[in-house]
């Protein structure tokens, strides 16, 4: 019963102040909106980003040659570590170049990448239009380009692309198909590209070096060892320890993770440094309280009422208004994170930082309400009721 008369009675108290109460609540509000926005915002983006990589498929590795390490690859080689390494079932050389595409007066920055045929498969792409190149289009050197949505998008706003002829660094190219919108990561559109066959982007981007290739594994269970076997075929090669990066999606997956974990744990941290100055808020007003309610707190002890009580009396108020603070603070938040759940299309807001926010703001409500609880305790009850 002491307890639920205490209830009651920290009830009256902060309704009797409604304005300082709220105000108060404000930095607990704010905290714990705050953690719960971050957090859900950490997670999202690592979903959309961890979503953007696995649909190019756990099977897919990287091959970039190191220039400093004197190694340069050529279309030939692609052919060539597609024959020394058996764990391996396609491959595709790229030659990368930035360009600016042009259609009657509409211009676009872009990438324009020279491949062959394999390259559709192996990153998992779709078409939305036409056809993508083929091994005709490569042997016989067409000028021919399958456009990424967002070049598709800015050169034809109004009209198919297909058969339309498109400048790239000046070079006529006919479009032969559109992909399918993949979108990006980490600033990097996917869809912002013009794919053309491998020798057509030799004489434009003016070299036959490639960038380098993708590989795609006869499975993911055997990835690693093909990343293991490249790297050892390219490093006796080249009489090098350092010929290329070769990197699998799970590697790339396993170091995103590692990366968005420690910024989602960070983002949750500087929020709640904002909860630990609402706890400062919390300590300075109770202190205040107490101040005014002297007499009040030395007629208590006078009557009978034991340190103990008004220490639980105190603390229940700071308790209590930690708390309410931090239930409108979870409104706060989880409605923010809705919404960026919904701008950010991927991730759901996390039950776990919903209740730990909550049980930290009750954390901080006790923690910084001991002192003005206890200061209360301690009074004198002689000089609590004649204090002027």
């Amino acid at each position: 019963m002491r307890v639920v008369e205490s209830l009651r009675m920290a009830w009256r108290a902060l309704r009797g102040n409604r304005m300082r109460a709220a105000l108060t609540m404000l930095g607990i509000i704010i905290g714990v909106a705050a953690v719960i926005a971050l957090i859900t915002a950490g997670q999202a983006a690592t979903s959309s980003v961890t979503s953007s990589i696995q649909a190019l498929g756990s099977n897919l590795i990287s091959v970039s040659p190191v220039r400093t390490s004197g190694t340069v690859l050529y279309p030939q080689d692609a052919s060539w570590l597609l024959q020394v390494v058996p764990q391996i079932k396609a491959d595709a050389p790229l030659i990368e170049a930035s360009v600016t595409a042009a259609y009657q007066s509409s211009s676009w920055s872009t990438v324009v990448i020279g491949t062959t045929p394999a390259a559709l498969t192996i990153e998992g792409r779709t078409l939305a239009a036409g056809r993508f190149i083929s091994s005709q289009d490569v042997s016989a050197s067409r000028n021919v380009a399958v456009l990424g949505q967002t070049v598709a998008q800015n050169l034809f706003p109004a009209r198919n692309p297909l058969r339309q002829t498109i400048s790239v660094n000046g070079n006529p190219f006919t479009v032969i198909g559109v992909l399918q919108a993949t979108g990006g990561a980490f600033g990097a559109n996917a869809d912002n590209v013009i794919i053309v066959p491998i020798n057509a982007a030799e004489w434009v981007a003016g070299t036959t070096e490639l960038t380098g290739i993708e590989a795609e594994a006869r499975s993911a269970a055997i990835a690693p060892l093909a990343v293991a076997q490249i790297t050892a075929v390219l490093n006796h090669r080249f009489a090098s320890t350092n010929a290329a990066t070769v990197i699998s999606q799970d590697q790339i997956l396993s170091t995103l993770s590692t990366i968005t974990g420690t910024l989602t744990l960070m983002l949750g941290g500087i929020a709640g440094i904002s909860l630990l100055v609402g706890g400062v808020g919390i300590m300075n007003i109770m202190l205040v309280t107490v101040s005014e309610r002297t007499r009040e707190i030395g007629l208590r002890k006078a009557m009978g009422a034991s340190r103990r009580a008004i220490l639980t009396q105190f603390l229940i108020e700071s308790s209590l208004l930690s708390l309410a603070g931090g239930m409108i603070g979870v409104l706060v938040g989880v409605s923010l994170s809705l919404l960026l759940t919904h701008l950010l299309g991927a991730g759901s807001v996390p039950i776990s930082a919903v209740l730990l926010a909550l049980g930290f703001s009750l954390v901080v409500g006790i923690v910084f309400g001991i002192w003005p609880a206890a200061n209360a305790s301690r009074l004198d009850p002689v000089q609590a009721l004649y204090q002027s």
